[in-house]
């Protein structure tokens, strides 16, 4: 939002105690990020920023008596499409969580729709309290071992720059283009370089000698540290690391032990991929600041983590702090400790109280660009055999609950006429990835071990990040009706047991988001759980979030797309079959 001359004029007014403020916020416990200290003060703001802060006087008060009052907090790295919801809903779920500001990647829409996708998230996240600053998908398609719905070269990319909202380019997962030199890769770097925008990373499994080419290259930051060790690798090369904690990914715990009074400066929170009903349950980066401080962080540490830091990473030059001369995004908080919220403040503009947003955006209705996203060839159940002819040892992915990580394990399986067979006593289930953008015909078939699975089938258009049909079961019969369902309502989750859907939740948008209100959607997904636990899956995890980062070849160990197993240490295709012990 830019400053006029009159702007100017009136704020400097205000500041001086020439003019009275629009809005006074009296008597409050202010959080100084900046000296991480409690001053008791009242905050004066007018045109939506804050003109001073000390003994003022305004047109309107709030009386803060008994409340500390913190700055909004910052995701710095989120997919809106992972809540399955469009950008006014989302702004709907996240902002009585305290969030004022996410940095969105659409990576998700446009791997399904390419610049249609970028434009319809830019379009339906304008004119709403939340404010949404994107960076651009740097890697569509994820990598080219898969088939996703579009591509988009340096060239797509480069007239985004020049929205007001585009800060800079989203996660490049796609080290080896980096390390390799590939042109198409490094023209999306330095168009961004030469306009000064932040660049993300993605540096999941990369060693040292990888954090030196990423950093070079001018990426800056990581969301993909799993442990300690490898978040104080970053750090000490310079790197701003963002501690996730998402609904398949939960490393915040782990990754708090690096946190400590040298390094804490360059560490902010983030979300990532987030579930509708685990935001409202559980929160967003609030969620983040109260485990931290569970953990045994100081709080005002915690808290100039999820504002300060995450405003300084990205250069929001004007956030992340309570300060003359920065937007009024403002938390007033019951507690300190606990996060308790009482109030949410978007320049200056009250947006949720206790708990409840003040006035809910609606679901937004997308174009057939967007929503006429599934093509897919016939599938017989004879696409869905597994062919074993050496033996009975396959290679097979092993889930790690609550990791996006997943194991390489080597084991025998049961093998009938040559053919692999789903066992539920060893765990081992088939698995399926549908080529669902282009009628290519391509099927990925694989085995996967800790669904926990007893019965029926699972299906989901949600699978990162080329977001073809991903699906696993027990037998081929439920497998092959999950991926008809799947197709047939355009994209979604369906639940089938005995040749029959139990449940389904409908995601037309890109086969990604609802067009329905967060409350019927989270209705939905408590269905959706109870039928997941009468088939038998393993709820230790989120079943369908846990099967769609299967499908991610840039994510160890072991994964599948829809040309096949894919070995992510080597980075190449490998059978099933692995090598027979006599």
């Amino acid at each position: 939002m830019g400053i006029t001359i009159e702007n100017l004029k009136k704020r400097i007014d205000v500041a001086a105690k020439r003019a009275p403020a629009d809005l006074v916020i009296k008597n409050g416990k202010v959080v100084n990020v900046f000296t991480r200290e409690i001053i008791r003060e009242d905050i004066a703001i007018v045109d939506g920023y804050i003109a001073g802060t000390g003994t003022f006087e305004g047109k309107e008060t709030v009386d803060a008596s008994d409340k500390y009052i913190v700055p909004g907090f910052i995701d710095g790295h989120v997919h809106i499409e992972s809540a399955m919801v469009t950008p006014p809903v989302f702004s709907n779920v996240v902002l009585p969580h305290g969030v004022t500001t996410i940095i969105a990647d659409p990576h998700e829409i446009a791997n399904v729709a390419g610049t249609y996708g970028i434009d319809f998230m830019l379009h339906t996240s304008e004119d709403i309290p939340l404010e949404v600053l994107l960076v651009l998908p740097s890697c569509v398609p994820a990598t080219p071992f898969e088939n996703a719905g579009a591509s988009l070269e340096a060239s797509d990319l480069e007239p985004y720059y020049s929205h007001p909202r585009v800060i800079g380019l989203g996660e490049v997962m796609d080290y080896p283009s980096v390390l390799h030199k590939d042109d198409n890769m490094l023209d999306k770097i330095m168009n961004a370089t030469a306009r000064e925008r932040h660049i993300d990373g993605h540096a999941s499994g990369i060693h040292s000698d990888g954090i030196n080419v990423y950093m070079a290259a001018g990426i800056r930051t990581d969301h993909e540290c799993v442990t300690a060790e490898e978040a104080l690798t970053r750090l000490r090369k310079g790197m701003y690391v963002m501690l996730r904690e998402g609904s398949a990914a939960k490393d915040l715990v782990a990754l708090l032990k690096a946190v400590h009074e040298h390094t804490a400066r360059r560490c902010l929170f983030v979300t990532d991929d987030k579930h509708l009903d685990e935001i409202i349950d559980e929160g967003s980066i609030d969620y983040h600041v109260k485990t931290a401080i569970r953990e045994g962080l100081d709080p005002l540490l915690a808290i100039q983590m999820a504002t300060l830091n995450a405003a300084e990473c990205f250069g929001l030059k004007t956030k992340g702090a309570i300060a003359p001369g920065y937007e009024a995004d403002l938390l007033l908080l019951n507690d300190l400790k606990t996060v308790d919220i009482d109030r949410v403040y978007k320049r200056g503009n009250l947006v949720a109280q206790n708990g409840h947003v003040i006035q809910p955006k609606k679901a937004f209705v997308a174009s057939p660009a967007i929503t006429d996203s599934l093509h897919i060839k016939h599938v017989s159940r004879e696409d869905l055999k597994v062919r074993m002819n050496k033996g009975n040892r396959a290679n097979i992915i092993e889930i790690k609950p609550k990791m996006i990580v997943t194991k390489h394990l080597i084991e025998k399986v049961d093998v009938i006429d040559g053919f692999f067979q789903p066992c539920t006593k060893k765990d081992q289930l088939k698995i399926a990835v549908v080529e669902r953008h282009n009628e290519t015909g391509n099927i990925g078939l694989g085995i996967v071990k800790g669904m926990g699975m007893k019965r029926g089938a699972i299906a989901s258009t949600v699978a990162h990040d080329s977001h073809n049909i991903v699906a696993t079961g027990t037998n081929d019969d439920d497998l092959l009706m999950a991926i008809q369902v799947t197709a047939d309502m355009k994209g979604g989750l369906v639940v089938v047991e005995g040749g029959k859907p139990i449940v389904s939740l409908p995601l037309p948008i890109a086969g990604l988001m609802s067009d329905l209100d967060y409350q019927v959607i989270h209705e939905r997904i408590k269905e959706v759980n109870k039928a997941l636990e009468r088939i038998g899956c393993s709820m230790e995890f989120n079943p369908f979030i846990t099967l769609a980062f299967i499908a991610l070849p840039v994510i160890p160990e072991l994964k599948l797309t829809d040309t096949g197993l894919f070995d992510v240490k080597a980075f190449r295709h490998i059978e099933i079959e692995a090598s027979n012990i006599t």
